[in-house]
């Protein structure tokens, strides 16, 4: 029997569904601690503080939406896979080795004579352009995602946070939230510091209850946390959206002395975000972009005409 041991990873599927739950119990929380809690009390107390108040839970409404919002779309969008009919052009690319040009209607040759079929198999599971554990032709910058048991479009990473892989067609959502992710619990951690420090006073005093006072201790420490964490992994992806490069492409790259896909900022970060400025900061995309924009979709990507490898 022919075992796959990678199967066994679609079990993290499993543990993301539960990870969506901590998602949404920390937002809860979140919102208990900080509006509920915190500064809705002070909007009766008039004068600078109710207006802190409010400009306080407006912010963090805003946030909260755009970070929902995101959220939303990247679990629910599919980061894009290589369609069914997406074949190899022609048999003389698998025996040259290299990577093949493609297009969505191209039929496989038949092999020449000249070759058994275990040689084509085994040529065309070195070619960049072939998936050996999907049996079919990939396009450029696709890789096959072992939990999901498929090739995705220009794949980051498999994101547990999500229970769905990141790539072409869904990037843009998940980094907006990452980055709204990191503002909202910026915000909570900034805007509970004051009850924070006064908390063991408040604990002896007995101001609050002993429910809402573990309810605004646990939601600082955990947002401090994810907020320090979720600060390295901005300025990660950021690095990378600079240099429009993958998480799984930062090897190859660092293998070539100008990476082929590096357009320059403006072009790296319109190839993720699309051109329209205004939908810049929501998940969303325009249809100018999505029909000037190949990359978007995830089939085609424009590279540097001198770029040496």
């Amino acid at each position: 029997m022919d075992l796959n041991p990678f199967r066994l990873c679609s079990g993290i599927k499993v543990l993301g569904y539960f990870m969506i739950l901590i998602v949404l119990a920390i937002v809860a929380l979140s919102y208990d601690a900080v509006v509920v809690l915190t500064w809705a009390p002070h909007l009766r107390d008039g004068g600078f503080t109710s207006f802190l108040s409010f400009i306080i839970i407006i912010t963090f409404h805003i946030l909260l939406v755009m970070l929902m919002w995101s959220y939303i779309k990247v679990v629910s969008q599919d980061p894009g896979c290589v369609p069914e009919n997406w074949k190899l052009v022609s048999e003389q690319n698998i025996e040259e080795g290299n990577s093949v040009a493609l297009s969505d209607y191209a039929s496989i040759q038949p092999p020449t004579p000249t070759l058994s079929t275990d040689e084509i198999e085994r040529r065309q599971s070195q070619s960049k352009g072939y998936c050996s554990k999907c049996q079919k032709g990939k396009p450029p910058r696709c890789h096959h995602c072992s939990v999901c048991q498929r090739c995705v479009l220009k794949m980051d990473h498999h994101c547990i946070w999500v229970v769905n892989c990141v790539g072409a067609r869904n990037y843009k959502f998940f980094l907006l939230f990452v980055v709204y992710t990191f503002l909202t619990t910026t915000l909570d951690t900034v805007v509970l510091l004051p009850s924070f420090v006064k908390f063991f006073q408040q604990a002896k005093n007995h101001s609050l209850s002993p429910g809402n006072i573990a309810v605004i201790f646990l939601v600082f420490v955990l947002n401090l946390a994810f907020s320090l964490s979720l600060l390295c992994f901005v300025i990660m992806h950021a690095s990378l959206l600079s240099s429009n490069t993958t998480s799984v492409e930062v090897y190859e790259k660092k293998k070539t002395v100008q990476w082929k896909y590096d357009l320059g900022l403006k072009r790296n970060f319109e190839q993720v975000f699309g051109a329209n400025k205004a939908l810049w900061f929501f998940p969303l995309f325009s249809t100018k972009d999505l029909e000037n924009i190949p990359a978007l979709h995830g089939m085609e990507f424009p590279t540097r005409s001198n770029a040496v490898e």
